[in-house]
């Protein structure tokens, strides 16, 4: 496995940039350790397959350079990267068999026989495919055949990092969490260095120890789920992480207060932000409190999902969601309080607090 080094990387895809807007991945300087689990998570168009496809050398970055254990490998092929890459549609060979694909990338490498027989077993075991082994891959479900695509990355023991590319896509719900779950357990038994696209945020957050949450062509934060969801640092992290997302209102800076409409919120310290800045209030619907106290709300809509429920309101104009308990009470004239420790304070969607 290895570290990687993304150095001042660049990508567009027209031949001579002239501006910022000219490059569909902006700037990317950041270190990714070995043995590290990582998801690229972002909407579609957004620049996570393009970082993608330049770590595993399918693409070349238009700037700065690519560092595998410290070593410069921006010109080398795919190949001589030793990277195992997993696409959104399963990769193999139909005419093969389950045994035979596994083996394939390791016979192609010379590696002795008997080398490869306990290799293949041993990865058969881990995909739970071990029962399918001597089975012919065409007849086989969309979910056994991306576990191929997965074990032929697995039973290779020299690779810098496995790359997935929206695996799950063509996989039921039920396998989806089967083979996150089947995901995670390898990482943790074997410390393989992985990077997974995705734009679904559960596939990220239960897949991944740290979080690159990628819009517009670059990267707005790089978090553990925890860190993603408590302290959002633009934000599209907050709009995109949690359902629903966080509510975010235009707000006034007056001192170590904000103002939101006709209502003053206290902050407990005083942001620093520029006369000309956008500046917005943000909090999660979870640390919004309902009750009969508070700042007048006015609620449309109680959505019953269940465990809980979301409470749609309008708070000075805006809307504003609300997550209660499944049996809480929703009173005729609803007011609500913000957990302070909850508030964050963006400035042109840029997070500042009190360590800002």
């Amino acid at each position: 496995m290895a570290r990687i080094n993304l150095d001042h990387i660049r990508h567009a895809y027209g031949a001579k940039p002239a501006s910022e807007k000219d490059y569909a991945l902006k700037e990317v300087h950041h270190e990714w350790n070995d043995g590290g689990a990582y998801a690229l998570l972002g909407p579609s168009g957004c620049g996570k397959t393009t970082l993608l496809n330049i770590i595993s050398g399918l693409i070349h970055p238009s700037e700065g350079r690519i560092l595998f254990d410290g070593v410069d490998v921006t010109n080398l092929s795919t190949e001589s990267r030793n990277i195992a890459q997993v696409f959104q549609f399963p990769v193999i060979y139909d005419t093969m068999t389950v045994y035979d694909n596994l083996a394939f990338p390791l016979r192609n490498r010379n590696v002795p026989e008997p080398e490869v027989d306990r290799r293949v077993r041993e990865t058969l075991e881990m995909i739970d495919l071990a029962d399918w082994a001597k089975r012919k891959a065409r007849g086989l479900t969309a979910d056994q055949k991306q576990k191929i695509s997965l074990g032929r990355g697995l039973v290779r023991n020299d690779v810098n990092a496995i790359l997935f590319d929206e695996p799950l896509t063509v996989i039921d719900p039920h396998m989806k969490w089967v083979l996150r779950s089947q995901l995670k357990r390898l990482h943790r038994q074997f410390g393989f260095t992985m990077v997974y696209v995705t734009h679904d945020q559960t596939e990220a957050l239960t897949f991944a120890d740290k979080v690159v949450v990628m819009y517009d062509g670059e990267i707005v934060q790089i978090g553990t789920p925890a860190e993603l969801f408590e302290r959002p640092s633009h934000t599209f992290v907050g709009y995109f992480i949690g359902s629903p997302g966080m509510n975010l209102f235009p707000a006034k800076i007056e001192g170590s207060s904000v103002r939101i409409g006709t209502e003053t919120l206290p902050l407990g310290f005083a942001p620093n932000v520029s006369g000309a800045a956008r500046t917005e209030l943000g909090i999660r619907p979870e640390f919004v409190h309902l009750g009969r106290d508070g700042m007048p709300v006015t609620v449309t809509k109680v959505e019953d999902i269940g465990r809980h429920k979301i409470v749609r309101a309008r708070f000075a104009g805006q809307p504003l969601a609300i997550v209660v308990s499944e049996d809480a009470e929703i009173p005729a004239e609803a007011r609500v309080t913000f957990d302070p420790a909850a508030i964050s304070i963006y400035a042109d969607s840029w997070r500042i607090g009190r360590e800002a």
